[in-house]
Parts: C-alpha cells; structure tokens; sequence
C-alpha cells in the first residue's frame, strides 16, 4: 500500500523591491592613513587613483620560491594621505544624501583594522568635520526653510510616519516645554555658546547643499543612535531614570520586522532635530555612552559597532499651498545609516585578557558573518545557485539585510594603515573588500510624484505678500485719491447755487431762484440714483450670470475631475495588471530558461549517457567475444592437460606398481635365503642334499614402459597402501610361514594397469 505523500510547509516567497533588473555594484572606497613616525616601514604604495600595491615587510617578503610577494587591488577611488576630509565627502557621502532627500535610502559604513583611521573618518575632529557631520549639514541646508513645525511628524514605534494637525502638534509642543523632564533636546539659540567638540568642524566655505529640492514639500528630520555590543543592540539615547542605589544596566533592543518587510530596532529613541547644532548635540549625547576601551593597538578603541541612523519624513502639501496634506499613504520616510564598525583585531597582538578578550572575540565573529553574507551572495549572483543567506547570524548584518537585498545604496570605505605591522590583516582586510566590489545591489525606485500642480508654495506665498501690501496701503492709499477725484467731478457736474445772501426783505427772486436750483438738483440727483440703480442691477445681472457661468463650469470640472479620478483609478488598475502580467512574464521566462538550461542539460547527459552505454556495449561486445575464444582456448588445453595427466599418471602408477613390486621381490629373496640357513643349521644332511630352486626371474616391465622414455623420478610422499600390502606386514606374515615351515610362496606376477 502506498502512503499518502508528506505535506511541506509552503516557502515564503522572496521579496522583490523592486520591478526592475537594474543593479549596481556595491561601491568600495579605499582610504590610507598616514603613518605615525617618518622612520616607520611602509607596506602600501598608491599606483594610481584606482589602485593600490601591498608589498610584504622584511620579515616576512620572501616566499616559499624565494622570490617578492606583491600584490594590487583595484577600488572605485583610492584616497591618498593627502585627501582632505571635503573631498572625502564629495565622493563618497554627498551622492548619498542627495539621494536621502529624494526619497531613496543609503547605507555608508567603514571598515578596516584597528586604528586604521575609521572613527576619524566618519565622526572627524574640530576644524577636519567628517562624513557624519558634513552628511547633517547638507542635509540641513537643503531643507532648512522647508521644514515642518515640530511634532507635525510623529513616529508610530512600527517603522512609519503620522501626521497631526497643526492644533494637536501645538498642544504637543507645549505639553513638552511644560514637561521639564522630556528627553526632547532644544534647539540651541545663536547666543549659546556650541560643544567644543564640535566646535568649527565645518567652515562657512564647505557647506554645500542638494539642488532640486521639492519646493511643495514638507520636511522633518529624526535621528537615533544605536550600538551593537557582544551580539546585542543599545540605545545610545535612551534615557532611563538613574537609581543611586541599584543602578540598572542598559536593556538590549530587539529587531522586528514591519509591514514592508524592513528590518528596524523596536523601541529605539527617535529625536527630531532642527538644525545641525541640535543634531550634533544629540549624536555626542550618545557618543558619550558608546563603549571604547585602551588596547595595545588603540588607545580609545571602539569595542562595539555604531550605527547613526538619520530618518528624513516627507510630504506634500495641500492644493492651496498652505498645509500639509493630512494623508498618511502620501508620506515618504527614507533613511541614512552611517555605521562605524569596530576594527578586526588579533588577540596575540592586543593582548586582550577577560572582557575585552570577549568583546574582540565578538567583533571578530560579527565581521566574518558579514564576510560570509558577502560571499554568499557573490556566489549567488556569479553562480546562478539560490543557497540561503545567513543574516540572522549576526545582528549587524540582519539589521542591514534590506539593503543587499535592494532597499538602497551601499558604500564601504575600507581604512588602511600602511604600517608593517598590520601587513597580514590588511591583506584579509583587501581580500574581502575586493569581494565586496563584485556584489550587486538592485537599484531603488523612484517615489511616485504627486498629482498635485508643482509650485503651490511659491503662489501661496506670492499671494500672501500681494495680500500684505494691499493692507499696507489701504489706509491712505492711491484708491482712495481715485475715489475722491470722481466725487469731485461728480459735484462739478451739478448746477451751482445762486447766492444765498437777502439784503432786502421784500426780495422776492432769491428764494424762487434757489428752490429752483434745489429742485433742479434734486431732479439729476433721482436720476444719478436712477441709473446708479439701473447699472447695479445690470451688474449684479451679470454677477449672477457670471457665478451661474462660473458653478456651471465648476460642476464641469467636477465632473471632468471625476472622470479622470475614474480614469486614473483605470490606469492605476491597467498599470497594476501590467506589472502583474510583465512580473508573471518575467518569471515565466526565467522558468522557460531554468528549464530550457535544465533540458539541454539533460539533453548533454542523455547523449553523454548514449555514448557511454554504446561504448560499454562495444566493450562488452569484445569482452564476450574475447571471452568465447579464451572459453575455446581453455577447454582445449584442459583437453590437453587431462590427457597429459592421465598418461603420466599412468605411468607413475606403472612405475610405482613395478617398484613395490621389486622390493617384495627382494625382501622374499632374503626371506628364503634366511630360511635357507635355517633349515641348513637345523638338518645339514638334509640340506646338502636339497638344492635351493632356481631364483625366480626378474619381473619385467610392461610393454607400455619398455616403449616409454623413463623420466626422472622426482621426490613425492609416497601414497599410501592397504594395511594389506604395507612391506612390514607382509615381510612378518612371510617369516612367520617360513619359521612354522610353510614353503614360501613365488612372488605373484607384476600388475599391469592397462589403459
């Protein structure tokens, strides 16, 4: 009976990020240090922009043929010890900011042995800014006046943005500044005096800024800062409440998975931070608390990997320009991640004993992880084979898995000391960071631009100083003169008035003149008022017919709106259903040629097979018929040899037959002769007169042995006769007749065994 078929757990499908095939290989940066002392041995020559030789020091130059060991490895840029940290950031971190703001991740991390220059090259020093604070600051001065108030963004502890009116950020706003225990740093003012840590690390003549920002954006920035200690994740900001006399040490973090499949730090802190000054607050806030420790390679040793991550939270605003829009699906968060990662050290030379023999033994362990998650995937990549990735090995690689899977950008600056000292890790260093260049990263999408029309923040604001102007000169303005010359013409155009002065009181014409003039007056202004009432009318007509004109045309672009809503919707769906359909013709493809290469590989071993089994059919073939004609020849010489052997044997028994027979022969010639001196001792007289019989002749060989050469008797254990026949025997039984005076018998005649 068959049993049923075992049901498999369905395998989750492999995300795809993006719908596109385009890749880019991982970008590998080479930067040298210079060395501590002029009389120190270099081990490091920079050939070109490109390319770097590693030749071996003095104790260890010659190999096992005796001859010099040197060899190049080839970056994107290599750096010299004259790079300034400006040029640095040109190359290296500026792309990728640009590309933060337009809405893409990025991940820069450097690597390299113990002082080999690595936190120097991320963080730097006052007056020499490195690629984290010149990162912020272009970062800043892009979106500076584009900036949202505070707490409009908030995050959703899920790896999201939401968004809060303008009334609930308010409130939150001044929920904190009552709070005087918030964690929330505030921006310091231009009268505060700055850290002096970071005091001048960028000149005013460095600072640069993207271009093609989105105007009709809003933006936030949110940083966190996080370390990766003996395989476990701490907030370098999280603020817990100091017990004097229980202290707590630090809570590890886990990582979680969000909706998007993106890998984030659960219950990380995110600060919002509003100017540069704000950020390096909050990033040596936390570098206070990162664990560094003195070793024999490095004085203030990083025992731990840092990762400074920067969330920029973007969204539209609204038609008027005015607002941000109150959507959540319209906003776009995308982050940086600036790792340091500690350097690869040997215990022999660091003589690290206890903790720090642990905390390197892990450092250690997390950077092979990283080196086999690399190798995997080259070989994944090169090879075509799908073997499983192990990011989870380490958290530094599962926290960064994302992005070898095609979330963002990848860069490495790979930090060397050319001291002779550190040849042999420098040598594991270069290996690896020329594998890390042949691993390709898909190319991120670009965000889908809004529907709205560009430029609503430059109207609206257009609008509003328009509006502010006219209030500006409305108390005393241009209209108002305008006004008042119409009335005077007005006035003008009216009879004048006679004269008002009665001299004498039996004037009669002044009053009757004036009542005229009055009522003259009084009749244009009935009529002014008449037609002023008429041209109101008519104008307000033609107000109304105009907004009836006007909520016709709108209800008309209502309407066209909501076709083209509908259309969209269509498009979108049509657009969704080709994506669908070029994702299912893709795979379908790459299934035909998975199973096209598959057949022409089954094809090749069915031929190869086919071959195969001919030729073994031949050799069979032959082996038979070889096989048939030793059969042949065999039976033929076992004909021969039985033959042979029955002849000799034959003639071995004949022989042997004959020799027994001689030897009884003899031994009755001895028996009779003693019997003879018996009886003549016994009866002389009587044996006088007998005579002894004639001796019995010599038996003859047969004819068979007579004709047949007589070969050379070879030295064989005699086989065995019959109790019978053994010469001992039958001498005894011949004396015993002989002495009892039995006349002894002949000898029997030879046997002859015929063929």
């Amino acid at each position: 009976m068959q049993r049923p078929a075992k049901g498999k757990t369905p395998r989750r499908p492999a995300l795809k990020k993006t719908s596109h095939t385009q890749k880019d290989p991982v970008g590998v940066y080479c930067r040298i240090r210079p060395l501590g002392a002029a009389d120190e041995e270099c081990c490091i020559d920079m050939i070109s922009s490109t390319t770097i030789q590693l030749h071996a020091p003095d104790g260890i130059k010659a190999n096992r043929n005796g001859e010099y060991k040197e060899t190049q490895y080839s970056f994107k840029k290599v750096f010299g010890i004259q790079t300034s940290q400006i040029e640095l950031f040109e190359d290296v971190a500026k792309p990728l900011v640009d590309d933060l703001i337009h809405c893409k991740n990025g991940l820069l991390f450097t690597y390299g042995v113990t002082g080999s220059g690595k936190t120097f090259t991320m963080t730097g020093s006052p007056g020499e800014g490195g690629l984290l604070p010149r990162s912020l600051d272009m970062l800043f001065n892009s979106i500076g006046p584009l900036q949202a108030k505070r707490f409009v963004f908030r995050a959703d502890d899920k790896n999201g943005m939401e968004i809060q009116g303008q009334v609930d950020a308010l409130l939150e706003r001044q929920k904190r500044e009552s709070n005087q225990q918030s964690a929330v740093p505030k921006t310091p003012s231009s009268k505060q005096k700055p850290d002096p840590e970071f005091a001048d690390m960028i000149s005013p003549e460095e600072a640069c800024k993207c271009e093609g920002v989105d105007e009709d954006s809003c933006y936030s920035v949110f940083v966190s800062y996080i370390e990766i200690y003996n395989n476990y994740i701490y907030d370098l900001l999280e603020e817990a409440p100091f017990d004097p006399i229980r202290p707590k040490p630090p809570q590890s973090k886990i990582l979680r998975e969000d909706q998007n499949h993106n890998m984030y730090v659960s219950g990380c802190t995110e600060v919002e931070v509003k100017s540069t000054e704000e950020a390096f607050e909050v990033f040596w806030r936390g570098q206070k608390k990162r664990r560094i420790a003195n070793t024999q390679l490095n004085r203030e040793s990083s025992r731990s990997h840092s990762v400074f991550i920067v969330k920029l939270a973007q969204a539209p605003l609204d038609a008027d320009g005015d607002h941000i829009l109150q959507d959540k699906n319209q906003v776009t968060v995308s982050q940086l991640c600036l790792v340091d990662l500690a350097g690869s050290e040997r215990t022999s030379r660091t003589k690290a004993e206890g903790s720090r023999l642990r905390e390197a033994g892990n450092i250690n362990q997390s950077l092979m992880t990283l080196r086999t998650c690399i190798e995997v995937l080259r070989e994944n990549q090169m090879c075509g084979t799908n073997r499983m990735v192990p990011y989870r090995d380490s958290k530094v690689t599962h926290l960064f898995k994302n992005y070898f899977d095609g979330e963002g950008k990848v860069r490495m600056v790979v930090c060397v000391n050319p001291k002779a000292d550190d040849y042999e890790e420098t040598m594991l260093v270069m290996r690896f960071a020329e594998l890390t260049q042949e691993v390709e990263v898909a190319r991120p999408v670009d965000r889908p631009i809004c529907s709205l029309a560009a430029g609503r923040r430059h109207r609206n604001q257009a609008f509003r100083d328009e509006m502010s102007r006219r209030q500006e000169e409305r108390p005393g303005g241009p209209s108002n003169t305008e006004d008042g010359s119409v009335l005077n013409q007005l006035l003008d155009s009216l009879p004048a008035l006679p004269a008002c002065e009665l001299v004498d009181p039996t004037d009669e014409q002044s009053l009757p003149r004036l009542i005229e003039v009055l009522e003259k007056r009084h009749r244009i202004r009935q009529m002014i008022t008449e037609q002023y009432t008429r041209t109101a009318n008519t104008l307000k007509s033609m107000l109304q017919e105009f907004d009836g004109h006007l909520m016709a045309k709108e209800n008309f672009i209502h309407e066209q709106r909501g076709k083209l809503g509908e259309k969209d919707k269509i498009l979108v769906n049509q657009k969704n259903e080709m994506d669908r359909l070029e994702k299912k013709s893709k795979m379908l493809e790459y299934k035909i040629d998975i199973l096209q290469k598959t057949t022409n590989i089954y094809e090749e071993d069915k031929r190869s097979l086919q071959q195969e089994l001919e030729s073994r059919e031949q050799r069979l073939q032959r082996e038979l018929s070889e096989r048939k004609r030793m059969e042949t020849r065999m039976q033929g010489m076992v004909t021969d040899t039985k033959h042979q052997w029955e002849k000799e044997c034959d003639r071995r028994v004949n022989a042997k037959q004959l020799e027994m027979q001689n030897k009884l022969w003899v031994k009755d010639e001895k028996l009779k002769q003693l019997k003879a001196i018996v009886s003549e001792s016994n009866s002389s007289a009587t044996s006088e007169q007998q005579r002894p019989p004639p001796p019995p002749e010599k038996p003859q060989r047969t004819f068979r042995e007579k004709d047949q050469p007589r070969a050379p008797e070879k030295k064989r254990s005699p086989s065995p006769l019959p109790d019978s026949q053994t010469p001992s025997t039958s001498c005894y039984h011949h004396q015993v007749r002989t002495a009892q005076g039995h006349p002894s018998h002949p000898p029997p005649p030879p046997l002859v065994v015929s063929q």
